[in-house]
């Protein structure tokens, strides 16, 4: 029997990414809308990946990370301190809805065994889902601001990454950052290994030994020149659909 050419190639891996649920105005509607940035969509797609945006409004976590290969944590508000026993900053913004989402669905991408790719906000929810602390304005806790200098604005730093790391095997010895986080990791959750540093001592990078659990504090998807982050996300997602089958 003939194949029929309309039919999508399977082989190709679909890539959650979690969306924010925010006001939004466009056309001549002003209301809540499901939205994020498009260089993460962009960047999946370079990867050879299928994006799919998965908004925070359903607690089917398990079902959910059944229907993707694989999930990429975006960037966004800050975590809720209540999860790591802390009072909010005032500098602190959170996003509940978006929390209770992304911590589910991070458990059912590891009870899966689907790969996940932390991005800034990514990075500090794997890392307090797993039991670690957030230092939660960096202007005060670490007296800088090259992490976020200005409104809208990214710092541009250099990482230094661990040899023998997943996210070095990827990216070399170092690479050059954009990042935009107020906050950083402070104790980091059980299991994860710092494997990138900027040159302040911010950790910007750490993983899961054994699994690809991989979180960034910079932004990747801004340069869509490079996503060989996001390469090897598509990469894992596919090895691992073969493990599922």
């Amino acid at each position: 029997m003939a194949s029929n050419a309309s039919e999508p190639d399977r082989s190709t891996p679909v890539i959650g990414l979690t969306s924010y649920l925010e006001p939004a105005k466009f056309g001549v509607w002003e209301t809540e809308a499901v939205l994020l940035h498009r260089f993460y969509v962009d960047c999946v797609v370079a990867a050879g990946g299928i994006p799919v945006l998965l908004p925070p409004v359903s607690g089917a976590h398990d079902r959910l990370m059944s229907t993707v290969d694989g999930l990429v944590l975006t960037g966004g508000a800050d975590v809720e301190p209540a999860r790591y026993g802390q009072e909010p900053h005032p500098a602190t913004y959170t996003r509940p809805e978006r929390d209770a989402f992304e911590f589910g669905l991070f458990a059912a991408a590891r009870r899966a065994g689907k790969p996940v790719l932390g991005v800034c906000r990514g990075l500090q929810v794997i890392s307090v889902a797993l039991g670690g602390t957030l230092a939660q304005h960096l202007p005060e806790t670490a007296g800088t601001t090259e992490h976020q200098p200005a409104r809208a604005t990214f710092g541009r730093g250099t990482v230094t990454l661990a040899e023998g790391s997943r996210v070095a095997s990827i990216l070399g010895p170092e690479t050059k950052t954009l990042c935009y986080h107020h906050q950083a990791i402070d104790r980091l959750g059980s299991g994860l290994e710092p494997v990138g540093w900027a040159a302040d001592g911010t950790i910007e990078a750490a993983e899961l030994p054994g699994e690809f659990t991989l979180g960034v504090q910079w932004h990747p998807e801004q340069d869509t020149d490079d996503v060989r982050l996001f390469e090897a996300l598509v990469e894992a997602s596919v090895e691992a659909s073969k493990e599922n089958r």
